[in-house]
């Protein structure tokens, strides 16, 4: 299984989980608490952890272009749910 981070340093980090565990979980199985979440994508688990600093997104997938596929969805989402902070993309390291 192949994975992805990023990490979007902002003071609404635990804000942000809750918008997209909430939302995901209108289609898909999501676990969450004030500081981390989990969420069953299509592509697979996508992890999210936020502090006061911000919040960190853990995807993972069986291949490369679920792995795109997955970070897609959490950028696309957390653009539009960040739109204050002129967010575009998330710097993503792949391990």
């Amino acid at each position: 299984m192949q994975k992805a981070t990023a990490r979007f340093e902002t003071a609404h980090g635990r804000k942000y989980l809750a918008q997209l565990c909430k939302h995901f979980g209108h289609k898909t199985e999501v676990e969450y608490s004030e500081d981390e979440g989990r969420c069953a994508l299509s592509t697979g688990p996508a992890e999210m952890h936020a502090d006061d600093g911000g919040i960190t997104f853990d995807v993972h997938a069986e291949d490369a272009a679920g792995l795109e596929r997955a970070k897609g969805i959490i950028v696309s989402h957390l653009v539009r749910f960040a739109f204050r902070e002129n967010l575009e993309e998330l710097a993503w390291s792949e391990a």
